[in-house]
This record gives C-alpha cells, structure tokens and sequence, in this order.
C-alpha cells in the first residue's frame, strides 16, 4: 500500500486532503509541525495557522479518520530559515514573502526529509495547485488551481521535478471552497466551518516593525524622505517602516499625491514621488526555477505575476549568463519590488519562478 505524509495544519482544507487521501486508499500519517511559540486561536484571533488549537484541531481530524498523528518541533529551522529570512529582507530593503520561504524550506524540506525517514513516498497539503504528468513534455507540471481565486500555485513555483514527483495536491480539482467544506461536514470534523487563516503566523497582529524591533532590540531611527532629486522634503520614521508603493502613513504635508519610489537603508533615505513614476517595463530575478521546461537558450514569451495579488503582464523572459533570470514587460507595471516573487505562466501551467532583486523604473503617462 502507498504511504503518505499529510501536512496537518489543523484547517478545513489539509482535513479533507488528508481523507481524500485515504479514501483513494493510501495508508497515512498526519503530521503538524510546531514552527514557533504557539498562541491559541483566541490569542492570534484564528488568523493565522500553527496555534496550539490547530494542532490540536488536527489531531482530532487524524484521529477520526483513524491515522497516526505527530507533531515535529521545527522551531529552531524556522527561526533560521523564515524568520530571519524575513528580518534580514526588511533591515536590507527588501519585501519578502515568508510564506513562500515556509513552503520551500519547511513543508518541502525539512518535512520531506521526514517522510523519507518514515517510509511516505508522497507529501500531502491542502494548497490549491494542481499537478499532472506531461507525456509531451516528459516532466512533471505544476499548473493553477481549477478554483482560480484559490489558486495558490504562486506560493510554490520553486517546486522542483523531484518534489513534484512526490507531491499531491488533492484540492486542486476542485471548483469551489464551498466543496471543500461539504466534504468536511460529511466526514464531520470540528473544523469544518473554521475560517482560512490569513496573515503572517509569527505576526499574527500584522505589526512587523513592532515584531522586528522586538525580535532584534533594535529601535530603528527616523530618516529623511526626499525627492527624485535627492532634495529633502520631509522627515520620515524608519525606512524599515515603508514599502515600494506605498501612500498612507507618510505624514503631513503630502495630501496623498506621494509615493514611495524606492529606499536607501545605509542612507536611512526613502525617496517619494508621482504614481507615475511608480512604473517599470524590467526586473532581474534571482534563484530562479524553471518548472515547465530546461532553461531556454531564447528567450521565452509568457505572463508574469510579480505580486501575490497582482494580474498576470505579457512579458519576455530571458536566462542570463550568470542563472539571474531578465523579464520586460510588453507594457509597464505597477510597484515592482525587490524581495517578491516573480512568478511566469503559460496559460495554466507554471513557467518558473524567483525572486526579484533589481527593478528598473521609467516614468509613464498614465
């Protein structure tokens, strides 16, 4: 009988993978893994994942669907791997996404490495991705969610073939969030109609200065906002404290008609200007995976979704030399920012993905 490892993290949607999972006949273990100093549910007001209710959400699911269940303390790799991923990214000037670094270098890591001690030939989540065998291609694709809004293949374009090979995402197939619920009602798990988490776990009140003040004792000082043209116009608290884009929260005197445009953090500096100039047509990306296809010796036309959130641009993408990744957009996008990642889509499949570290912007008219 096949073994799996289903990743538990004590929601609606890593429940009814997991019996998905042993519906079509898999012998299975569930695993929660302890990444932080869990709060419970009433502390983080159920918004993030990885509480002590989750975990004990999870157990009571693995229990009923008859599964063993552990609970790996990963504390220590999460510290080094996410958390201060996420430190060094901001005090650098970066925006990072943890929960892609959680994805990549915890659940499809650190948890794979403990399926293999197990004998689990497959990992299992709840994401919403897909992933099918191309004879065509003779390799294996990672492509969007069939229920699109869900879709989370963005989190996961660093998927390698290896991985892919011993991935499921059982969620994928299906049409509505909806779905997903029903199924956990049946089976009758006591998180059936427990809401999605949502922000950052280890910043669970969505305060990240505060958490990286109080995580490095650091106090980070006021600084100076200027011009494009390097003219000082303000005074603003902490270039840590800003991200690319941004236009609330810069204080008086702008009425709104400023943005930021970029920052210096040796400088201590953000530099504010025009949502026009906010625009760029180029990014370099870094660590860069290629998940549909080689390499490509020419360049590639695709789309590309630089933010979570963002729509999907036309673009080009071409390898360089040096494994960076250049991608130029057929028309300019908005806030492009270093830290993010940039993630490239043929229709529904996953190009490739990595992350940004040089943007280009040219002002527009707009």
């Amino acid at each position: 009988m096949a073994k799996a490892l289903i990743a538990m993290s004590g929601g609606v949607d890593s429940s009814v993978s997991a019996a998905l999972m042993v519906k079509d006949g898999y012998e299975c273990i569930g695993v929660n893994m302890k990444l932080h100093a869990g709060e419970t549910e009433d502390e983080t007001g159920g918004k993030t994942c990885c509480s002590l209710t989750d975990a004990e959400d999870a157990r009571s699911v693995c229990h009923k669907l008859g599964m063993p269940f552990y609970v790996f303390n990963f504390t220590a790799d999460f510290e080094k791997e996410v958390i201060g991923r996420f430190v060094c990214a901001y005090e650098c000037g970066a925006t990072p996404n943890p929960c892609i670094d959680c994805n990549k270098y915890m659940k499809f890591s650190k948890l794979y490495d403990r399926a293999q001690i197990l004998g689990c030939d497959t990992i299992v989540t709840g994401h919403y991705a897909r992933i099918e065998w191309s004879e065509e291609r003779n390799r294996w694709l990672l492509k969007k969610a069939k229920n699109v809004p869900k879709d989370q293949s963005y989190v996961l374009y660093f998927l390698t073939q290896e991985q892919l090979a011993h991935t499921r995402f059982p969620l994928g197939a299906f049409d509505s969030k909806e779905e997903i619920r029903a199924i956990a009602a049946e089976y009758g798990f006591l998180n059936a109609k427990k809401q999605d988490s949502q922000d950052i776990c280890f910043v669970p009140d969505g305060d990240y200065v505060k958490f990286l003040e109080d995580y490095t004792g650091k106090e980070y000082a006021p600084g100076e906002f200027v011009n494009t043209s390097g003219q000082v116009i303000g005074t603003h608290q902490g270039a840590i404290r800003y991200t690319i884009g941004q236009r609330r929260g810069l204080g008086q005197g702008f009425n709104g008609r400023a943005y930021v445009l970029s920052k210096d953090m040796q400088k201590n500096q953000v530099t504010l200007g025009s949502n026009a100039e906010l625009f760029s047509s180029r990014l370099i990306a870094d660590t860069f995976n290629w998940s549909a296809i080689d390499t490509p010796k020419a360049s590639v036309r695709c789309k590309a979704r630089h933010r979570y959130q963002s729509r999907e641009t036309p673009c080009t993408a071409t390898a360089l030399p040096d494994g960076r990744v250049e991608i130029v957009f057929d028309e300019p996008v908005r806030a492009l920012t270093v830290g993010q990642a940039v993630v490239l889509y043929d229709g529904d499949i996953v190009v490739g993905g990595g992350v940004i570290v040089e943007t280009y912007q040219q002002p527009m008219e707009i």
